[in-house]
């Protein structure tokens, strides 16, 4: 059985998703335009970046360790638990349109394979630079991906969140935007988007890029400039740079392992490794506000699965000018390292979280991404 605090946020959370989207869907327009109104000032006025909570708490996928990733309902109940930002990954419909899910392939985290009369868009594709076999976003129309609904990615892990497959729908960008500003009003504080380009180049050659949709609507909605409280993340360069150009918004770039995929497929040799230099973290903070690592690149893991010794990596990283938010916190034994794992040894069990967040807060990180954000949050709070 869930625990009682998480049934009280969860059914809290889904009750403000509901009367929210309600409310808007009727109330009159001097209501909804001041609404927007509000939002619009706390995003280009009232937040400045300076004045952001340390450690930022981004919820990711949402709420993810709760329910399944990418639904209005992981997003609503990251933000009753106090999560400031929840994070959007993007992905492109056939028509054009801003979705939210963590890969295009669809198959993972929807039940499309439930659904015979879209047995035929099964295929297998290269997306970037890997053989993929599955359903993909590209393929169907936002009309048609509605007809979806979302499923847990790793029920063996996380089969309470698998009682909640079949529930939500997949949202647009919009949507998501919407819920926020709906509940940063009932909630009285700013709850901040931190949208991800997935898959840049791969949809830059199908003619589906989404960098400009994704600033038009960021720009329509209110968020201009480094003061809104967004950042726009992606694990490709040669976007950033482009974001650069086309807004001032706060850029991320995200550090994985090998290549940047943009990199590979023109030619060239930058390697994640030399981005991580010192010389490395200089170039990106050319164009970025932050840099988004995997956790291992501020504390390795020695061969025993335990954490090692902090890396320059933090100390570089701010003396070049830029934040750092690593990702992914998760509270399974599945992902800790050895030290914070529960004694049972049970892979869905939750270990010491927070013992790993202090750990790397410890290393002078300014935020992190998890997938159970109330963790982080009531450790910040009891710092």
């Amino acid at each position: 059985m869930q625990p009682a605090f998480l049934r009280r946020h969860l059914g809290a959370a889904c009750l403000m998703l509901a009367t929210g989207l309600a409310s808007a869907a009727h109330a009159d327009t001097g209501n909804v335009q001041r609404a927007i109104d509000w939002a619009q000032g706390q995003a280009s006025v009232r937040h400045p970046a300076g004045h952001e909570r340390s450690p930022l708490v981004i919820a990711h996928r949402g709420a993810s360790g709760y329910v399944p990733e990418h639904t209005l309902g992981a997003y609503a109940l990251a933000v009753m638990m106090g999560a400031d930002y929840v994070e959007p990954d993007l992905v492109m419909t056939r028509d054009g349109k801003l979705v939210a899910r963590h890969d295009n392939e669809l198959g993972l985290t929807t039940d499309v394979a439930q659904h015979p009369e879209f047995a035929d868009r099964k295929r297998t594709q290269k997306v970037d630079g890997v053989e993929l076999t599955g359903w993909f976003s590209e393929d169907f129309t936002l009309a048609e991906l509605k007809t979806l609904r979302a499923i847990e990615r790793i029920p063996t892990i996380r089969p309470g969140n698998a009682r909640l497959d079949g529930t939500f729908e997949i949202p647009t960008l919009q949507e998501i935007i919407d819920l926020v500003k709906s509940l940063q009003i009932s909630q009285q504080r700013t709850i901040g988007l931190y949208p991800e380009i997935k898959h840049g180049t791969h949809f830059q050659r199908l003619g589906l890029a989404m960098e400009r949709p994704l600033v038009k609507t960021l720009h329509r909605n209110g968020y201009l400039g480094p003061r809104a409280p967004v950042f726009i993340q992606s694990f490709e360069v040669n976007n950033l740079k482009e974001l650069k150009r086309l807004t001032g918004i706060r850029l991320v770039q995200l550090y994985g392992s090998g290549q940047p995929y943009d990199q590979q497929a023109s030619g060239g040799s930058l390697t994640y490794a030399e981005m991580a230099t010192a010389k490395g973290l200089r170039q990106v903070a050319r164009y970025a506000y932050g840099v988004g690592p995997d956790k291992s690149y501020v504390i390795p893991r020695d061969a025993n699965g335990n954490l090692g010794q902090p890396t320059r990596f933090v100390g570089d990283a701010h003396a070049a000018g830029l934040k750092v938010h690593p990702y992914t916190f998760r509270a399974e034994n599945s992902f800790l390292p050895a030290e914070f794992r529960s004694a049972d040894g049970n892979p869905q069990s939750r270990g010491d979280l927070a013992g790993e967040i202090r750990a790397y807060l410890d290393a002078g990180i300014d935020g992190l991404f998890s997938d159970q954000p109330d963790v982080a949050v009531r450790l910040r709070e009891q710092r």
